[in-house]
């Protein structure tokens, strides 16, 4: 038997809701039309207009019109809306979508996402990121690693700039962008290596 969702509070009800919320949050300062929204999402309209009526109830996003046209975006005024995000930047956002799209790519050691995504993510402040620079270790096939950044762009809405290094290149840190990475903040995405690759990347 199924179960209606939750009259205060409808989040996760399904990975399509988690999806909108995720797309809407964190982009706070967009509005998204329901055709923009489904677009992107790859859904009916009529599914997508089912869901954000969800929302625009439960109070997680606001709407109002522009001639017949809704347009939706991130409620930012109640108290659940910094932890919402954080949740949803932190189960569906960059880091898991970037994992989960890399999951498949052979001889990936660790993926860090770098850059002012990192930045922002661990609280230093600035403007609102436009793209994630994501730093790919190991020795992958380069175009096995340019189809999951574009798979994980489509799904974000937002540019993930794949670079590749060695692991050799990160111990050693003679690369000036490896360099630069080191003194700037780094969110580690990857499911953790195994022994002998970890023993490399620890290595400063």
């Amino acid at each position: 038997m199924g179960t209606s969702a939750p009259d205060l509070l409808p989040i996760f009800r399904s990975r399509f809701q988690a999806d909108l919320l995720t797309r809407v949050y964190l982009s706070p300062e967009r509005e998204f039309s329901i055709t923009e929204l489904s677009a992107l999402l790859d859904h009916p309209i009529s599914t997508t207009q089912r869901e954000v009526d969800r929302l625009v109830v439960a109070g997680l996003v606001t709407e109002h019109r522009v001639g017949r046209t809704r347009l939706i975006r991130a409620n930012t005024g109640t108290a659940v809306y910094r932890p919402l995000a954080q949740l949803l930047a932190a189960s569906f956002g960059p880091p898991a979508i970037i994992a989960d799209e890399f999951a498949a790519v052979k001889d990936i050691h660790a993926l860090k996402i770098f850059g002012s995504w990192a930045a922002r993510y661990h609280g230093h402040p600035g403007p609102q990121p436009v793209d994630i620079d994501l730093l790919v270790i190991g020795s992958p096939l380069r175009g096995d690693v340019y189809d999951a950044a574009e798979r994980a762009e489509h799904r974000l809405g937002l540019s993930v700039n794949a670079v590749i290094r060695t692991v050799m290149s990160w111990q050693s840190s003679a690369d000036g962008l490896i360099q630069q990475i080191k003194g700037s903040p780094v969110l580690d995405v990857a499911t953790p290596p195994g022994p002998e690759a970890q023993s490399a990347l620890d290595s400063r």
